[in-house]
């Protein structure tokens, strides 16, 4: 197998029998890229060349030494263009590195200099609305990949890299690993820190990881996780060796099966996958109850209340003044220079949002919309407090369809909005899910399997999403382009 093919820890033990260097893991990702990357287009300022590819000033000589990552564009790395795939930050250089960067290099691994393709500031589900236009999905290129690190996922899925960083507002993760057949994991909030993370929906943003497999995802998680005294938010709490979760032993683990989450509008085909997932866990001697979830309706109101909200004020300090595009024509003075500059630099996506956003935090409308939305998330969030009274963890399908078609609903707003309906809530009430392959569509679209657990519980995830995998072959699995 070509190493652009194998895991992290699979890579770790090559390198470690000197068998392969890290030069010849970026040779084998740079002709891979050469290869796939004008088909799948999951990277952006990706040249011909491919020489630009690495930006090996890794400082560390830790566990991961001689590992490349791919990194989502909204996360910052010192030198690097990171622009949110957005006109607004054309040309931005971060002067320093996001923690979760600085944190891999001091493990030893080298940065991709090109950044993974996203919708907008992570405003999408299908990597559409990105200036550098549309990411396709490795198992069908007229599909979209997921979104909004749909880049990420592709380039995971199509192994144009080892593994990859993304980030979770509202299933930007886990339903983009879903679509591509790739593991994606949503940390607890305030488990990782979103110190150099270019901000969307600051209360529901989250950094994870991309990879191939369960091990790769525990492995990632133990470098990024931890408390952060730059991130406000970060919580000061003992990060395990999520490794040790790996055991592959799930028997009598009580997994709770939500009903709100198999209503109409689920996919047959997604229902067969996820039903015959529950069978194969309770083969493995995990009992699955039912359990009730009772406000799930109200999640994507909710959500698009509370994001647009933060989107509009957090997408305030683009003007034009300090970093990326700005309006030339001056004669009209500043006013106008912030006005111009903002139409031309921002997409269709994101004007909606500031719009919405603005909208409901304006005079008159807060308590109406976003004071009741907040007393609904804290509704959501106590269904769940409920809910994992009862059982360990809950499963529920990552998407209620397989990927769609590459502009199938891009003009339709309300019907994208809804393909993050079984991710969203997790992001209301900050607690931790991870997808996981679990089979595929008649027409071999991949179909992801959600699992969800308390606040720092990640190792339970962890635990039953690797029994799942080890006993399953659907992340063995290839596209074949």
């Amino acid at each position: 197998m070509e190493l652009n093919a194998l895991t992290a820890h699979q890579l770790l033990k090559e390198i470690a029998a000197g068998g392969s260097g890290s030069r010849d893991i970026v040779s084998g990702l740079v002709a891979r890229n050469k290869q796939l990357n004008q088909r799948v287009k999951g990277y952006v300022r990706l040249d011909d060349s491919g020489e630009s590819l690495i930006d090996d000033r890794s400082s560390g000589s830790g566990v991961l030494k001689g590992i490349p990552i791919s990194v989502k564009d909204n996360i910052c790395t010192k030198g690097l263009n990171t622009e949110c795939c957005s006109q607004i930050l054309q040309g931005f250089k971060p002067p320093y590195d996001a923690t979760v960067i600085r944190k891999l290099k001091q493990a030893g691994v080298c940065v991709f200099g090109a950044k993974t393709n996203m919708d907008e500031f992570a405003f999408g589900s299908s990597t559409e609305n990105s200036c550098f236009g549309p990411t396709s999905n490795p198992w069908n290129l007229e599909c979209v990949p997921g979104g909004s690190s749909g880049g990420s996922a592709a380039v995971v899925a199509s192994d144009q890299a080892v593994w990859a960083l993304g980030s979770d507002t509202g299933g930007s993760i886990r339903q983009p690993a879903s679509f591509c057949g790739v593991v994606g994991m949503k940390p607890t909030y305030g488990r990782v820190s979103r110190y150099g993370l270019i901000a969307f929906a600051s209360s529901l943003d989250q950094i994870g990881p991309i990879t191939k497999d369960t091990r790769d995802c525990a492995i990632l998680m133990n470098a990024i996780s931890g408390h952060d005294p730059l991130d406000s938010t970060s919580v000061d709490i003992e990060v395990p060796d999520f490794t040790e979760s790996l055991t592959g032993d799930i028997k009598g683990l009580k997994i709770g099966i939500p009903k709100e989450y198999f209503v109409e509008g689920l996919d047959k085909e997604v229902k067969a996958v996820i039903e015959e997932a529950m069978e194969k866990l309770k083969s493995l001697g995990a009992k699955c109850l039912p359990v009730s979830l009772p406000h799930t309706e109200y999640a994507v109101p909710v959500y698009y209340i509370i994001a647009t909200a933060e989107a509009s004020s957090n997408l305030a300090r683009f003007d034009g003044v300090q970093y990326g595009l700005r309006n030339k024509d001056l004669k009209q003075g500043l006013i106008d220079m912030y006005k111009r500059t903002r139409q031309e630099g921002f997409g269709q996506e994101a004007k909606r949002r500031i719009i919405l956003g603005t909208f409901v935090l304006s005079h008159g409308y807060y308590d109406a919309y976003y004071l009741r939305a907040l007393k609904v998330r804290t509704l959501i969030k106590q269904d769940f407090d409920r809910a994992f009274r009862d059982v360990d963890c809950l499963i529920t399908p990552t998407s209620p369809t397989p990927a769609f078609r590459i502009g199938e609903r891009i003009k339709d707003p309300l019907k994208m909005y809804l393909s993050d309906i079984f991710t969203i809530s997790a992001n209301l009430s900050g607690i931790p899910a991870i997808s996981v392959p679990a089979g595929f569509t008649r027409k071999g679209l991949p179909v992801g399997l959600q699992i969800l657990s308390e606040p720092f519980t990640e190792g339970m995830l962890l635990r039953v999403a690797h029994a799942f995998e080890q006993n399953t072959p659907w992340h063995k699995e290839k596209p074949k382009l």
